[in-house]
């Protein structure tokens, strides 16, 4: 990796290139991908942008999936008592779904025939997986793709042999991939682009100076930044906002030791002819949005008719006293009469419909409530694990369908971790050697008696004793 300023050596990549790539995300991709993440986070906001709470302002009517309301609720300047109720039911069926993935470790065994050989690179790669955040790693692989339908992973050599391999997640609103004409799976070029902001003041300009005092002084210097890989090496841009009309200057630069481009695609779920997957929040939003308009007008209707009114007749002084247990009103009057009416009454019709849009949530992501711990009243007897399985059979349906594509993605993220140390002199191996063995855990709670007589019935079988002891989660204990 060599640092280098502008000069006249041609870009790996033409600059008109680059500028349709980038143009073509920004209005065609990115504004989708931005909208599956706020509608995932949910996050207020709050006047000019702010995220700092505030009393004075109505909190629920400033989340993001309030846009998804219709106006009649959302108008608040004709009518300030309207309640606006935003429950965010997207999130913790996506939280559920990394969960059963990733809530356990997972076992990675190299495959190699030699066994020597097999424990050396079965303790490099948890080395590295470990290096780059362990079990967490997985899990924002999953929460990532849940969100967005795909993920990248960039497989960053180190400098030297004694230097790590890194590996960095690209989110899916920085990755700018340029397919091949010939085949939509083949990667020709990537490019990672993305704001960021530098330690530097940013208030250069009467527009920079507007934007400090109402951003409560906050104001640093903001760059465009983009890398480019290819097959043959790397670049690195910067640039300033687009307003200033300045082009891109280049940075950094380098060859590519790998020979090819260094990025795993893993798509959340199969969609064949795309390089996107398929996302787990985008079938959800008109059912999230659906359910928030019932939810706040079942709000407004118990705001308005829960209390009880009275009516009275022929009662001299009966407003000047209020309502309320013990009251008693006296009167010589033998017509006069108090008539009650009001009241929160029973609406099977608007229960029966949140209900349906409940159940349809569950459907189209596969989670019940009962994965997140809910457990209502009529559940029968779960108490054997087949049980549990008819219940959540939509769920372990779609955490196979998920384990294939990820599980594709971390064999050839771990393919690609060994020719990177083959390369860089770390181990030297064979492309025959670098297969591995993933074993997925059961996504059910298992005591440890329990899973210690599985394991003697695995290997009466004849199971080899080195994957029992890796599925016990003792693989680091071998071969010392």
């Amino acid at each position: 990796m060599s640092r280098a300023t502008q000069d006249s050596s041609s870009p790996l990549i033409p600059s008109a290139v680059v500028d349709l790539l980038l143009a073509e995300h920004a209005a065609q991709t990115q504004p989708g991908l931005e909208r599956l993440w706020r509608y995932y986070r949910n996050q207020a906001t709050y006047s000019g942008g702010d995220t700092r709470p505030n009393a004075s302002l109505n909190y629920t009517s400033r989340c993001t999936q309030a846009q998804g309301l219709p106006n009649r609720l959302l108008n608040q300047q004709r009518d300030q008592s309207l309640e606006i109720v935003i429950e965010n039911d997207i999130a913790w069926r996506v939280h559920s779904l990394v969960d059963f993935m990733f809530g356990k470790p997972l076992v990675i065994q190299s495959l190699a025939d030699d066994p020597n050989r097999r424990t050396a690179i079965t303790r490099l790669l948890n080395e590295t997986f470990r290096a780059n955040g362990g079990d967490g790693f997985f899990q924002d692989l999953a929460l990532l793709g849940s969100i967005y339908g795909y993920v990248d992973v960039l497989v960053r050599p180190g400098i030297g042999p004694q230097s790590n391999t890194r590996l960095e997640i690209i989110e899916a609103p920085r990755a700018v991939p340029m397919l091949s004409t010939e085949d939509y799976r083949q990667i020709d070029a990537y490019l990672i682009h993305h704001t960021q902001q530098t330690q530097e003041p940013g208030d250069r300009t009467f527009l920079d100076r507007f934007r400090r005092r109402t951003c409560n002084g906050v104001a640093r210097k903001t760059i465009e930044r983009t890398e480019v890989w290819t097959a043959d090496g790397f670049e690195v841009y910067y640039s300033s906002r687009a307003l200033t009309g300045k082009r891109r200057s280049r940075v950094e630069a380098g060859g590519n030791r790998l020979g090819r481009v260094p990025v795993i695609h893993i798509q959340n779920l199969a969609q064949p002819f795309f390089y996107p997957g398929l996302s787990d929040v985008e079938a959800l939003i008109p059912l999230q949005d659906e359910l928030n308009t019932r939810l706040s007008d079942r709000a407004n209707r118990v705001t308005f008719q829960s209390f009880k009114m009275y009516l009275g007749k022929g009662i001299d002084g009966f407003t000047d006293r209020p309502v309320g247990p013990g009251q008693m009103w006296s009167t010589d009057n033998p017509d006069a009469a108090i008539h009650e009416f009001g009241g929160d009454a029973s609406t099977p019709s608007e229960d029966q419909h949140i209900r349906e849009i409940r159940e349809a949530m569950d459907k189209a992501s596969g989670v019940s409530p009962i994965a997140a711990g809910v457990v209502g009243g009529k559940t029968g007897n779960l108490s054997s694990e087949n049980a549990i399985r008819i219940v959540l059979l939509g769920l372990l349906a779609r955490i196979e369908k998920k384990r294939l594509t990820y599980g594709a993605g971390i064999e050839q993220i771990c393919e690609l971790i060994l020719h990177t140390a083959d390369v860089t002199g770390v181990l030297p191996n064979s492309p025959d050697e670098r297969r591995v063995r993933l074993d997925w855990p059961t996504p059910f709670p298992d005591s440890e008696a329990q899973q210690l007589r599985n394991a003697l019935t695995k290997k009466e079988l004849g199971v080899p004793s080195e994957q029992l002891l890796a599925e016990l989660g003792y693989s680091e204990c071998i071969g010392h």
